[in-house]
């Protein structure tokens, strides 16, 4: 497709949607720029535009004392005061200058680039910790983390663009146009503006294609890295089926689709390169030959002719650039547009206005006539009531997918109820902060996930400024204190990716140590033992029984042998409460609860 051929709808729709949200972007960032509650950003502001109009003003100036030195040295001119050889120590000071100016400038502006890069990171990052489970159960974590870094990289460059780019291109040019109307004519200044305005034009068509270019070759290039790590994420299935030669040609077929992509890119930049070079030329050599011309007939001096080449260059630098600046603004609109819909992804649970911290008595839970459901049209909870009393402790059993989590989920108020109100001492989630009703309840997980650091920071992670004498009290009642004392570095030992240096039961541990570390009036077992082994289950059990005392404790099982002893029972069936007792009497009931039993006592027969 040329440059100039008509974009289709849906191009020309997407590229609509793209400068929506480019402007969109610098509206959010132009702020940053002039903080009213930062004057110091203001202050640097305003000083590095003066340092860039500095400059600006001497960078225009320094071809007239190119020129002057010319003419001196040619005898053209009268010998000036300051003579060639000081004409030429000024002209080598001017552009010394310039670029001192321009570097102190960057200097100066470094914090308000880096202050407003600081602030839109801790904004993303805590924005996305306010974002609800649903959306972090769909999210891919490694994509979160680029659009984070691709946008946050972008902030700097954007507003380095915003206040150091357009404007003084423009300045400069205005004040080259000036000096070569003034000092010539306005020829000049017609053939330096058509030059310029063609470059530009052509500068955005083309780079407007290539962008679409560069888009297939990215996609092509991420289906071959795709393929390529899924065929070696899958080696001994490959191996099994001998499929070495078939995973070959199927990578191959993707590297294809790139090479294809990346040639197009290639063309198009030399294509890019060679349509600028011919239109700068153009310009170059019409100014110059009008000057040659001048000088010829005297109207010139040969110094007015080497100040107009040193101009044109001085106009074609900038303007080399304005592809490959063109092109990364676009990337960084993309890449930041990309963070701000992040952060326009409104909080499913949020705090009512004016909502109160908690307040936890005794700690009775209780839901009423609970419905919810992750999709309308598939119900989870189908009026659930059930109440928990101050200090009781209440198993949820079922097969999956009764609802036994979604209850746990709803208490800890990752979403919120649909129907009916699930209260604590009477107080319902939804009138009281998250940041309390968090605080109010521990939860010990089916599979415990650790921070990549140390067991002492894995523990002490449950109460912020916790001593290490609580760290420790927290690791006996644990029974996990004996183990990380056999530790060559003890509580300074590292866990980690996610904890995978330490076994399943080290790990329950832990997690059971930081739960009792923040020491909540509400203990939420989630199969915190399902996934271990029998004898390693009986002794996380010990420690869980150490950990509820004294607590309201609910209790979502699998393993009906982990809550006998419970309190009360509560059996629910496709989201609803089918029976609730004891575990002697729901034995003696004959009902859901003992074929349940019977059937996982047959099991662990059949396995033993």
């Amino acid at each position: 497709m040329p440059p100039d051929a008509a974009p289709e709808p849906e191009t020309a729709e997407l590229a609509r949607e793209e400068r929506a949200s480019g402007w969109r972007t610098i509206r959010r960032v132009a702020p940053y720029l002039w903080p009213a509650d930062a004057p110091w950003v203001r202050h640097r502001v305003t000083l590095s535009l003066v340092l860039l109009l500095v400059a600006k003003l001497i960078a225009v100036g320094t071809p007239l004392l190119y020129k002057a030195a010319v003419d001196t040295l040619g005898g053209e001119v009268p010998d000036l005061a300051l003579g060639a050889i000081g004409l030429t120590v000024a002209y080598g000071m001017a552009r010394l200058m310039t670029v001192g100016f321009q570097q102190l400038r960057d200097g100066i502006f470094a914090r308000v680039g880096q202050r407003a890069l600081r602030a839109l990171a801790l904004e993303t990052f805590s924005h996305i910790h306010h974002l609800s489970m649903r959306y972090h159960i769909t999210r891919r974590t490694g994509g979160l983390s680029r659009i984070i870094e691709r946008g946050v990289k972008g902030v700097d460059f954007l507003l380095r663009f915003m206040l150091f780019s357009v404007g003084p291109l423009v300045l400069e040019l205005l004040l080259i146009a000036g000096v070569l109307f003034f000092l010539f004519d306005v020829w000049y200044l017609v053939v330096v503006a058509v030059t310029i305005g063609l470059y530009v034009w052509f500068t955005f068509k083309v780079t407007e294609w290539r962008v679409k270019l560069r888009r297939e070759m990215n996609d092509q290039d991420t289906d071959a890295n795709q393929k390529a790590i899924d065929s070696l994420l899958n080696f001994e299935t490959v191996k099994y089926f001998g499929a070495e030669t078939r995973e070959a040609r199927r990578y191959d077929r993707a590297m294809q689709g790139y090479e294809a992509a990346a040639v197009k890119t290639a063309t198009s930049l030399a294509f890019l390169n060679f349509g600028q070079s011919v239109l700068i030329t153009a310009g170059l050599v019409g100014v110059m030959v009008m000057a040659a011309v001048g000088v010829q007939r005297g109207a010139l001096t040969v110094g007015d002719f080497v100040m107009v080449n040193a101009y044109m260059i001085q106009i074609t630098m900038p303007l080399n650039f304005l592809g490959t600046v063109y092109r990364e603004i676009r990337q960084s609109l993309v890449d930041m547009g990309q963070m701000f819909d992040l952060l326009g992804q409104p909080a499913e649970v949020t705090d009512k206005p004016g909502a109160r911290a908690i307040q936890v008595s005794g700690g009775v839970v209780e839901l009423k006539d609970i419905r919810f459901g992750y999709d309308a049209e598939r119900p989870i909870l189908k009026g659930v009531s059930l109440k928990v009393g101050a200090g009781e402790n209440v198993a949820l059993v079922g097969p999956s997918g009764s609802g036994k989590s979604t209850i746990g989920r709803l208490l800890f108020r990752f979403y919120d109820v649909t129907g009916g109100a699930l209260t604590i001492d009477g107080q319902d989630v939804r009138d009281v902060t998250q940041d309390s009703l968090h605080h109010a309840i521990g939860v010990v997980p089916q599979d415990t996930v650790l921070f990549n650091d140390t067991i002492r920071y894995n523990i002490a992670y449950g109460r912020d400024g916790a001593t290490d004498d609580e760290i420790i009290a927290a690791a006996r009642s644990a029974q996990i204190h004996d183990f990380i004392s056999q530790l060559p570095e003890g509580y300074d030992t590292m866990v980690g990716e996610r904890g995978l240096k330490l076994s399943g039961g080290e790990k329950q541990r832990v997690g059971i140590a930081r739960t009792l570390l923040k020491n909540p009036p509400i203990l939420l077992l989630d199969e915190a033992t399902s996934a271990l082994d029998t004898e390693t289950e009986a002794e996380i059990q010990s420690a869980l029984r150490v950990a509820a005392e004294g607590r309201t404790v609910i209790t979502i099982a699998h393993r009906l042998s982990t809550i006998a002893d419970a309190d009360r029972i509560v059996v629910l069936q496709d989201g609803e409460v089918i029976e609730s007792g004891t575990h002697d009497v729901l034995l003696a009931r004959q009902g859901r609860y003992a074929q349940l039993w019977q059937r996982q006592q047959a099991d662990e027969e059949e396995a033993a």
